[in-house]
């Protein structure tokens, strides 16, 4: 019992502990227990594990969307000539307007 804690925890009390012209039987130790950090870490992982699952579920979300983009953005050029009723022979064309010439 080399450390005072561990004289405590067997029921040594130290004389220094006790004040003077008090009876040394009836002296009362309380010790507190020691903290459990089950219930923080546990919150921890939740939260974590909580934030990664959002990260994943928003990120396939996004993903899905994009895809239904791509595949609505082929299925549109594919079909524009056909409701147009050129059958691919309308064009689309930007004219830009020439340089005036010095």
């Amino acid at each position: 019992m080399i450390r005072p804690d561990a004289q405590l925890r067997a029921g040594h009390v130290p004389a220094d502990l006790i004040p003077p012209g008090t009876d040394p039987r009836s002296v009362v130790i309380v010790h507190t227990t020691p903290r459990s950090w089950t219930g923080p870490v546990l919150l921890i992982l939740a939260a974590t594990v909580g934030i990664s699952g959002l990260v994943y579920l928003t990120t396939v979300a996004v993903l899905s969307l994009m895809q239904v983009a791509a595949t609505t953005a082929v299925a549109v050029k594919a079909a524009v000539p056909t409701l147009i009723g050129g059958g691919g022979l309308i064009t689309l064309a930007v004219k830009v307007p020439k340089k005036p010439s010095k």
